[in-house]
């Protein structure tokens, strides 16, 4: 997202400072003003873009409560709506399937120690590489089995 909003600041400012009348040859057989403020259009969609998806961001994640130790995530936080969310403590905590996908995003699915898979727990709340983190998580409370389906 830095990448894109980085690209879309560029094209906005670029179209901001260039003067469409001077984006000619000097022949002047090779003439298209219409371009800039296509450019700058272009990259003020691509920054609002990036920095909206930015914003939006915070409403699905996950992070270990330092106060109770628990495992917390979350989806579809709006504001100081709490959104769908679930906390487990690591103790409790089975397994960890990794579904690798060739074509589409990998599935990530948490389970406890019977065996029920948790809502709302996805890949979408843990940052990737999927792989990275189950590892970490798996370090600190080895009885967590991480899996890995091809």
């Amino acid at each position: 997202m830095w990448l894109l909003l980085t690209f879309g600041l560029f094209f906005f400012w670029a179209g901001s400072t260039i003067d469409p009348a001077d984006n000619c040859s000097d022949d002047g057989r090779e003439c298209a003003p219409w371009l800039v403020p296509l450019a700058q259009a272009i990259g003020a969609l691509v920054a609002l873009g990036a920095g909206l998806k930015m914003l939006a961001n915070p409403n699905r994640g996950s992070f270990i409560d330092p106060a109770t130790g628990d495992l917390v995530w979350w989806q579809g936080r709006i504001g100081a709506s709490g959104g769908d969310e679930g906390r487990i403590h690591p103790s409790r905590i089975g397994k960890l399937r990794i579904v690798r996908q060739d074509e589409s995003d990998d599935e990530v699915h948490l389970y406890d120690l019977e065996g029920a898979r948790l809502f709302w727990f996805d890949q979408e709340v843990i940052p990737w590489p999927y792989e990275r983190w189950a590892e970490r998580l798996a370090a600190r409370w080895p009885h967590i089995e991480v899996e890995r389906v091809d």
